[in-house]
């Protein structure tokens, strides 16, 4: 028997809240969302700087200033997204989807190509210009929605989106997840994709009146795999994933169902006065650790100062310090099959040219290869 229906109805009779109460929810989910969605995707603000950060304004810390103008600008996206959402005279539109990527992108900006080569133009607010694509743990490309497919999938997803909404027939948790896993398979931009879906999900959860909720950074390889399932029900082509049914979603939609269940159980606890606080985010912490899938474990945030516990580097001839660094970028392409050389440099605060002599050493050792094209491909370890 699915909880979510009752649940929703003794949080309805618990309405409405006092003012301060509301308040401190509002600001708790505010820091929350945001430090854990942009965490998914490579932002070193770790939760306490987070929450200076979009309390008081306060930018303390050795993280890179685009780090702090990222999360400023994806709680703007939270705000627009609040407001859009609160609006019943407007449904969706791909307007708004392309406006919310504006604003937590804020300008162009470029990346440079996964070799080092060359640098390319993001143009933000804009549908993807270049294929994206990533690497499975098998070891195969995964293609997303090309670009000359991606504008007609959108207007499809729009409407369909559209439709359910009036029609009502769909749970909202079905709803937000089949959004969710859809909009994923398209990935309509060239950066964002995933804070976007996120956003979207919790755009449907508001304008059902349903609380919004936040997928943990701790909890990514659950998070992940939900969507992978789905990528194994659906197929790999990309037009059948962004027509995705319900049955193919249901990985997903029992993932968000979960989520969905524990915060509105949280709240009813909170607002009863039954646990003190809630917070839906796990601080990373420098001895925080997570399991590999090799078995070893590693901090989670480690970074080149940190003892480093993850897979062992030894380079005949290379020293100890450098022996780590190396391990750092190993362990970190071990976990993000395709990674980019960008994402290399962010990771471990290095120079483009660093880097790459990096990754030479480890090309040159036989521990990574450089797979698929200029543009869609990215490292891989042996």
């Amino acid at each position: 028997m699915n909880p979510i229906p009752q649940l929703y109805k003794q949080w309805q009779s618990l309405q409405p809240l006092n003012p301060k109460l509301e308040r401190d929810i509002n600001q708790q989910f505010m820091i929350d969302f945001n430090y854990n969605s942009n965490h998914l995707e490579g932002n070193t603000l770790t939760y306490g700087q987070t929450k200076l950060l979009l309390l008081f304004g306060d930018t303390i810390g050795n993280a890179s200033m685009q780090d702090y103008e990222e999360m400023k600008a994806h709680n703007v996206g939270l705000e627009l997204m609040k407001t859009e959402a609160k609006d019943k005279s407007r449904t969706l539109s791909e307007n708004f989807i392309r406006e919310l990527n504006h604003t937590i992108l804020v300008r162009d900006f470029y990346k440079t190509s996964p070799d080092g080569d060359y640098r390319y133009k993001i143009h933000v607010g804009v549908y993807k210009t270049r294929p994206n694509s990533v690497i499975t743990p098998t070891g195969e490309l995964f293609d997303y929605a090309s670009p000359e497919e991606t504008p007609s999938l959108m207007s499809d997803l729009v409407e369909w989106y559209r439709n359910e909404e009036q029609r009502g027939q769909l749970k909202v948790e079905e709803l937000a997840a089949l959004f969710h896993y859809r909009y994923i398979r398209i990935h309509p931009f060239e950066d964002g994709n995933g804070r976007i879906a996120r956003l979207l999900v919790n755009y449907i959860l508001l304008r059902n009146n349903y609380p919004m909720l936040v997928i943990r950074t701790d909890d990514r390889k659950n998070y992940l795999k939900a969507l992978h399932l789905c990528d194994q029900l659906s197929g790999k082509i990309p037009y059948n994933g962004a027509h995705a049914t319900l049955q193919q979603t249901k990985p997903l939609v029992d993932y968000i169902s979960a989520i969905l269940e524990n915060k509105l159980t949280m709240l009813i606890q909170f607002v009863k006065g039954e646990i003190p606080e809630f917070i839906e985010a796990k601080e990373v912490e420098k001895n925080d650790t997570v399991k590999l899938e090799n078995g070893t474990v590693k901090p989670e945030n480690d970074t080149v100062n940190e003892i480093f516990e993850g897979v062992k580097i030894k380079i005949e001839g290379v020293k100890d310090k450098l022996n780590q660094e190396l391990g750092i970028i190993y362990d970190f392409i071990k976990e993000k099959p395709l990674v980019k050389i960008n994402s290399i440099e962010k990771h471990i605060q290095k120079s483009n040219k660093t880097v790459k002599r990096y990754l030479k050493i480890l090309k040159d050792n036989g521990l990574i290869e450089y797979v698929g094209s200029d543009k869609t491909g990215g490292y891989k370890v042996l």
